[in-house]
């Protein structure tokens, strides 16, 4: 079965030039998470931080800009 969503995204507010943390949780622990910004998949580097314990996924993004949005 594939892995569902059993807590979705949130909207987060924070500040430009701040940090935001968004994150889910999974029905399957362990499931492999792709993060997406529209069609452009992301990349863990400077700019994003990707997370994952059990069913958690965290993306962290960086440096906010207003295209983060």
């Amino acid at each position: 079965l594939p892995a569902l969503f059993k807590r979705e995204l949130q909207n987060t507010e924070a500040e430009e030039g701040g940090t935001a943390t968004l994150r889910c949780e999974l029905t399957k622990p362990n499931a492999p998470v792709e993060w997406r910004k529209g069609d452009i998949t992301l990349y863990p580097g400077l700019k994003y931080e990707m997370k994952q314990q059990g069913s958690i996924a965290e993306l962290v993004i960086y440096d906010l800009e207003l295209d983060d949005s």
